[in-house]
């Protein structure tokens, strides 16, 4: 009997042993979790404001050899809108019209490779190609996803986003998508990316539906920076009850300046923007 005893007690005491070592596991599991820090978010002046038409439905805004291109929707709550692409007239806002798409499209973001320029639009699952220079229409395209949304390019590829937390990399020659990348924001999706600007290897984008502009690693996909443009919608709020969503981003690779806009906004914004 001593010896079962005996027996029963060193088992007894194994069982603590092995609870209070998983006990003392699983703390350390808890403790050690990492911690997200807040993303960093970009700092900015306001150098100076252009005119904008009061009437561009924004979907697409770049700079490209210091002139302003401008991509606009057309909804049909908005009888005032048309969907065409065209060039900013700095001093008036005016929008000299290249190219105005047949009503049944409305136009998404545009970008300009190779002297061409590469038009989306919305729910037509369709894309359109123009020469540069003469403006013609080259050709038409299937677009990959179900919807178009923002357009740009990093000097080797088109760069689209469909309003999800994905971006669409495709071949401009043959319009095939090549790759896709998912954007974390400390590792929860980014949904709703609308327009993009390739800036020095990241990709920024607005998110609809709110004022931020994010900052995205194109390696990893990860959010690494924020602008809140909250004021700037402000600002014009306090102009028009007609200003919409914050919509529009070009960068002047000479001037380091980056353009910000919005959806009938009566400014396009020009910020120094700081790391």
């Amino acid at each position: 009997m001593g010896n079962k005893i005996s027996s029963i007690s060193f088992f007894t005491f194994l069982v603590f042993a092995s609870s209070c070592t998983d006990e003392n596991s699983n703390r350390s599991k808890k403790i050690n979790v990492p911690i997200h820090k807040p993303t960093p978010e970009l700092k900015f002046s306001v150098d100076a404001k252009i005119p904008h038409s009061v009437n561009a439905f924004t979907e697409g805004l770049l700079m490209y050899e210091n002139q302003i291109f401008e991509s606009t929707g057309s909804p049909e709550n908005l009888p005032q809108t048309k969907s065409y692409y065209g060039v900013v007239n700095q001093e008036t806002g005016d929008v000299e019209i290249h190219n105005q798409l047949d009503p049944k499209y409305f136009g998404e973001g545009i970008t300009i490779l190779n002297n061409k320029v590469y038009q989306l639009t919305y729910q037509s699952r369709k894309g359109f190609i123009y020469d540069l220079e003469s403006k013609k229409q080259l050709k038409s395209f299937t677009l990959p996803t179900r919807e178009g949304w923002g357009l740009t390019t990093d000097g080797e590829n088109l760069i689209m986003s469909d309003g999800t937390s994905s971006l669409h990399f495709l071949n401009p020659e043959t319009l095939e998508k090549i790759g896709t990348l998912n954007v974390l924001d400390n590792g929860r999706p980014v949904q709703y990316l609308n327009e993009l600007e390739f800036v020095n290897g990241f990709i920024y984008a607005n998110v609809y539906t709110t004022d931020w502009v994010v900052k995205i690693d194109l390696n990893t996909g990860k959010v690494v920076a924020k602008i809140d443009l909250t004021d700037l919608k402000l600002e014009e709020d306090r102009k028009s009850s007609d200003a919409l969503e914050t919509n529009g981003i070009a960068f002047n690779p000479e001037t380091k300046k980056f353009y910000f806009t919005g959806k009938m906004w009566s400014s396009i914004y020009i910020l120094s923007v700081f790391e």
